[in-house]
């Protein structure tokens, strides 16, 4: 008689539906003690209260294409107070015949930010793109050639405005920072003095206080006659007070850097202008893009003080919209217009400073 080893059966084990997928998700991150429990319902709550009329006031009650007293008869949002001034937020007073030639003027300006996001593009050819694209915005919004009409800049205005004065007086800010940083680092005393003062006396005082001795008190000392352009003014206070704060981000770059850097360049035999441009320079900047960046952003947001000198960037021409009877009122639905342009450009200048941080491994 032959034993017969009883036949053993692996139990199915399987984890419970309520520890996998959704259901366990939420059972884990937002009921898994009585405290996350209470915050989460209190949440859930706060949610459904806010959301349902936020959504009607936004979407199912809003006016889009209606006049002033449609608006007021919807109930929600007026959205038409955007969509049937968008050209006049856009461009301000440039003819409105003309208004293409702004739009293209942003278009050329937006591919060329395009194109220098991507490092694969940074190469002298991306350069000579920028000075061509220059001329072609130059060109198109100044005119008085090409059988363009001449459109005098006082009449420039809008978001063209506002992306001339953010970009290119950022472009220009961070190399004169840059320089800066450098000077309060040299060892000839009258350099690093000059660029102490000019630091430490700009980054006292106010982007407004600069705004308002270039566009009122520093013409009194211009000989008679001689004029400079308002804009060109507002740019220049921009740049020099955007500097000075980069100029102190990119010193502790520096000041960041070992010794041995130093003076393993000296035993290779480079100078100073070597040392700093290949060794020291490349390291520094990585190290301080979260921060430059974030200035960057800060110095975007604050070209709206503008509006304080009369220049008509696209918060003055939104203003002026509201200041009109037909739209009296509707200010909510105006700024929180503004506000999605001005995130979007903060975001995006985000966005590339991560991903820049990312190529270049700044992290390790």
């Amino acid at each position: 008689m032959s034993d017969t080893a009883p036949s053993i059966q692996t139990a199915d084990i399987r984890p419970p539906a309520t520890s996998v997928g959704v259901i366990g998700w939420v059972r884990a991150n937002l009921f898994n003690s009585w405290l996350n429990s209470i915050l989460t319902l209190v949440m859930l709550y706060f949610l459904l209260s806010v959301i349902p009329p936020l959504f009607r006031w936004t979407v199912l009650d809003s006016a889009w294409l209606t006049d002033g007293p449609g608006c007021r008869e919807a109930g929600g949002a007026c959205w038409s107070v955007v969509l049937k001034n968008y050209r006049f937020i856009f461009f301000g007073f440039f003819p409105y015949d003309e208004h293409w030639r702004p739009f293209i003027a942003m278009l050329v300006l937006f591919a060329l930010l395009l194109a220098s996001r991507d490092r694969r593009f940074w190469k002298p050819i991306l350069g000579y793109a920028w000075l061509a694209g220059l001329v072609v915005m130059g060109v198109l919004m100044r005119g008085g050639i090409l059988g363009l009409s001449s459109v005098e800049s006082s009449q420039w205005g809008g978001l063209p405005l506002t992306l001339l004065l953010s970009v290119f007086g950022l472009t220009a800010a961070y190399p004169l920072g840059v320089t800066l940083a450098l000077g309060r680092q040299s060892r000839m005393p009258m350099v690093k003095g000059l660029c102490i003062v000019y630091i430490e006396m700009i980054r006292g005082v106010p982007l407004i206080s600069l705004l308002f001795m270039g566009s009122i008190i520093f013409p009194l000392f211009l000989p008679e006659g001689v004029t400079i352009n308002n804009i060109l003014r507002a740019l220049v206070a921009i740049i020099l007070f955007t500097a000075a704060y980069i100029a102190e981000v990119v010193r502790g770059g520096l000041q960041a850097m070992n010794k041995g850097q130093y003076e393993a360049a000296e035993s290779l035999g480079l100078n100073y202008y070597q040392t700093m441009r290949l060794i020291i320079l490349p390291q520094a900047l990585k190290i301080v893009i979260p921060p430059t960046v974030s200035i960057l952003i800060s110095a975007f947001k604050d070209t709206s003080l503008v509006v304080i000198i009369a220049l008509f960037d696209v918060l003055k021409t939104s203003k002026t919209v509201l200041a009109d009877p037909e739209w009296m009122g509707f200010s909510r639905e105006m700024y929180i217009f503004l506000a999605i342009l001005y995130f979007l450009g903060c975001f995006s200048m985000s966005q590339f400073s991560r991903k820049l941080e990312k190529e270049l491994d700044t992290g390790h």
